[in-house]
């Protein structure tokens, strides 16, 4: 019975977390609409568009890592590394919701069933849907490229530190 109610609370936990993730990096795609302006210059947007990105980026796969971390305690390592590669993918998914389909995390609540709608039939139908896979499978390589490399690098800064003291 206490192996169940953890359980649920493990999944109560991925399913809230996954609900917002993509909110986080879901900037970068506001690369969209950066084009040239007369009232300002170009590179200013893209600071401003990227330094919002950066931000997003860092907050996210802090709280990627942070879910890692409750995960670790209840699974093993393969595990938990796979539930973070499945949450990028899942993420890289929210982000083509929405920013193509123009969903929100709030919908889940007031539009269930459209939203229901759409997933299922990219998932019935996906080869009706090419431009929904190759940006999820695009940004999810990205995701995970950079994700995986701030893991890198954190553990290097921490071995480095360690080899000093």
């Amino acid at each position: 019975m206490k192996v169940t109610h953890a359980l649920t609370d493990v999944y109560c936990l991925l399913a809230t977390w996954l609900l917002f993730f993509p909110n986080a990096p879901y900037i970068l795609t506001d690369l969209f609409h950066l084009q040239r302006n007369l009232d300002m210059p170009i590179w200013f947007d893209l600071i401003l568009i990227l330094s919002f990105a950066w931000t997003g980026l860092l907050f996210g796969f802090l709280s990627l890592w942070d879910l890692e971390k409750i995960l670790s305690t209840r699974f093993k390592l393969v595990y938990v590394r796979s539930i973070s590669i499945l949450m990028l993918f899942a993420g890289s998914f929210g982000i083509y919701l929405g920013r193509y389909l123009r969903w929100n995390s709030w919908d889940i609540l007031t539009e269930p069933l459209n939203i229901i709608y759409d997933i299922s039939d990219r998932f019935i139908n996906p080869w009706q849907h090419p431009r929904t896979w190759g940006m999820t499978i695009a940004m999810f390589f990205f995701l995970s490229m950079m994700y995986w490399s701030f893991r890198v690098i954190v553990k290097r800064e921490n071995s480095c530190v360690n080899t000093l003291v």
